[in-house]
């Protein structure tokens, strides 16, 4: 990680450096990116110390401001600052991709879904029968005449539409309305 100063009214001490490299390296483990930067920003004003950390992870920005009576004490909290905003963007990250795997999964079941539909059988036109006046019996010579499975007859009788049809064990069965 590389690691850039600033002091604005203050020199930039080698001990305020190596104190900022120890807190860096204690979650450098957290970034596990070597393009990852940051900025140290050191301010005085009047008895205020400014401590000011701008860290470039990946395509995002964070930054930590804290004002303490002690520059070390204020890095310090400005890094921890820092490391919980790289865990919350790290966990959001990380559930945002396995949002996405729960999302594929649930649109793979859906196409599965589809394919079931699509294998299921469809309602086809075949051709178009008369409905002629006959009796139940009349209906039932000619369906055993034909090779058809069925026949839609209107009941001279009750003047109903009825259906008959063979059923497997050789005898007919009828519907009627």
């Amino acid at each position: 990680m590389k690691i850039e100063f600033t002091g604005r009214h203050v020199e930039v001490t080698p001990a305020i450096r190596s104190h900022v490299e120890n807190h860096f390296k204690k979650i450098e483990h957290i970034f596990n990116d070597p393009a990852t930067s940051a900025h140290v920003i050191i301010d005085v004003e009047k008895s205020r110390h400014i401590g000011e950390v701008v860290l470039y992870w990946r395509d995002h920005t964070l930054t930590a401001r804290v004002t303490d009576k002690d520059m070390y004490q204020a890095l310090t909290r400005a890094i921890e600052k820092l490391e919980k905003q790289a865990l919350k963007l790290k966990k959001k990250i990380i559930d945002g991709k396995q949002k996405s795997r729960k999302e594929l999964a649930a649109e793979e079941t859906e196409s599965a879904v589809e394919e079931a539909r699509a294998e299921s059988p469809r309602i086809i036109l075949a051709q178009k029968y008369e409905i002629k006046p006959m009796t139940p019996e009349e209906a039932a010579l000619r369906l055993a005449e034909n090779s058809d499975q069925f026949i839609v007859f209107r009941d001279a009788e009750t003047d109903r539409i009825g259906v008959l049809y063979k059923r497997k064990d050789g005898n007919f069965g009828l519907i009627e309305p």
